[in-house]
């Protein structure tokens, strides 16, 4: 059955690549199924892959090869939830060390552009935290990191 709610993705010929890289990244992440071009059409052939439904941690998504005319930004990206320091090393590493980039507080991009804010638990509890100077250390610890030192982030919230 069709999702009633799917996020089409654009990419430049590789959307089938990045939905196999993100099913190997990430958890509850799969190709679902591979849709060729039946003609011939003006960015490919027929027989090109035209589309890729995949999931990202369980959200519904389609890869669609467009062309080269429409790019990623940072105005989308994918928030991760990670529960320890191993599991955020482990998907920034792999997003970045796969040709993607780090960027600031949580945030890296993959190689096809696509954003990605890779985010402990700690950090959001304690950003929520209803004692806003344990948040205003929190914040101002984030703001100096790329990829989120929860030590860093425990340390600020203690003081």
């Amino acid at each position: 059955m069709t999702p009633k709610n799917t996020l089409c993705l654009w990419y430049d010929g590789t959307a089938l690549e990045a939905a196999e890289f993100y099913a190997r990244t990430f958890p509850d992440s799969a190709v679902k199924a591979v849709h060729r071009a039946p003609a011939d059409y003006p960015m490919g052939k027929a027989g090109d892959v035209l589309t890729v439904e995949f999931t990202v941690i369980g959200i519904p998504c389609l890869g669609l090869n467009g062309g080269p005319m429409f790019k990623h930004t940072e105005a989308f990206s994918f928030q991760v939830a990670t529960d320890d320091q191993a599991e955020t090393d482990r998907l920034w590493d792999a997003i970045v060390g796969h040709g993607g980039q780090a960027s600031a507080c949580g945030w890296c991009k993959d190689k096809w552009g696509l954003s990605w804010q890779i985010t402990p638990r700690v950090l959001t509890d304690a950003l929520a935290n209803p004692d806003r100077a344990l948040a205003k250390r929190v914040f101002e610890a984030m703001m100096g990191m790329g990829k989120i030192d929860i030590a860093g982030i425990e340390a600020a919230r203690r003081g």
